[in-house]
């Protein structure tokens, strides 16, 4: 099968209530959507969703690198090596376009245009015996009186707010927790944080622009959290993992705020790594009031299943976006 041509989208959906990321207000979620056609008929979607406030790539650099990057694969042939789970697609991308976003979303329609072709979903391509279903983090806000539960496993996430007193303060007072993702504002010091008082920390912010193998520097760390959106693509992301397991650490999927399409992706990512199910970052699906797939995706909900969201995110509804 060849790469036969390529349909650009732009999308803006309402969001179920005011979202601010680090002084950034947003009331809609904006992206991209790229669709890829085989020669065979066959389609796949990618989303590229640059994060504000998050992504140093805008919507409309965004835009041009995809057109640019799509057009120069135009009459290729779409062959194993695509998806071979080694990154040499992403390399390529890479070499080409150096955005986290953009990589993200074109390696996602080459792999879920495979996956058409073929008639394999995303998990399977990922994965030789991809878990079926996926547990789901819930998203809690609010007052620890109206959140916290003696049977509820926490993993908390700071974003970096505290300076080190600050976050050494709160470790000592704080309800027992799995980890704290980010927990200062200078990152370099989370050695000595958690080596003065024990507290597990993961890495989030921290893994942008990081090597993989670059996590061996960072062994303190109980887990990572990974957004393909801001690490850069599906193949980066499992090597992410990979190193990640070697070590120890535990790997969590988590989203960027994307629409169904990114978040089916996430899905499937997060049903083939590891050998154990973790419980996911996706309830933030809950913050979008529409979703620009036909049919919603099922969240939401304690957990996902893996191939009833890959087959929802086929179903683009173009009606909502704008072609660009």
């Amino acid at each position: 099968m060849k790469l036969s041509g390529f349909d650009l989208f732009r999308y803006s959906i309402p969001l179920a209530q005011t979202l601010v990321l680090k002084n950034t207000t947003l009331h809609h979620r904006e992206g991209l959507l790229l669709k890829l056609s085989g020669s065979d008929g066959s389609e796949g979607w990618g989303e590229t969703a640059p994060l504000p406030g998050f992504s140093r790539e805008s919507l409309d650099e965004s835009a041009k690198q995809l057109r640019r990057l799509a057009g120069s694969m135009i009459g290729g042939e779409v062959t194993d090596h695509w998806v071979d789970g080694d990154g040499a697609l992403d390399l390529e991308v890479e070499r080409m376009v150096p955005t986290p976003s953009v990589r993200f979303g074109f390696e996602l329609a080459v792999w879920n245009l495979y996956g058409a072709s073929s008639g394999i979903r995303l998990a399977g391509l990922l994965a030789r015996s991809p878990r079926a279903t996926v547990p789901v983090n819930g998203l809690l806000s609010g007052a620890a009186d109206e959140v916290l539960d003696d049977e509820v496993s926490l993993r908390l996430d700071a974003n970096r707010a505290w300076d080190y007193e600050e976050a050494a303060e709160f470790v000592r007072g704080a309800a027992r927790f799995e980890y704290v993702e980010e927990p200062l504002a200078d990152p370099a010091r989370m050695p000595d944080l958690v080596q003065e008082s024990g507290v597990p920390v993961a890495l989030d912010e921290s893994l942008v622009g990081m090597e993989p193998d670059e996590l061996e520097h960072h062994r303190y760390a109980r887990a990572i959290v990974l957004k393909p959106t801001l690490i850069g693509g599906i193949s980066r992301t499992l090597l992410m993992a990979e190193h990640a397991l070697r070590l120890g650490m535990t790997p969590v999927v988590s989203s960027a705020y994307e629409s169904g399409v990114g978040t089916a992706a996430l899905v499937a990512m997060a049903a083939s790594i590891g050998d154990r199910p973790v419980p996911a970052g996706l309830d933030t699906y809950r913050m979008i009031a529409a979703d620009v797939l036909e049919t919603p995706l099922r969240l939401p909900a304690p957990s996902v299943d893996v191939a009833e969201t890959t087959d929802a995110s086929r179903r683009v509804d173009v009606r909502r976006l704008e072609r660009l």
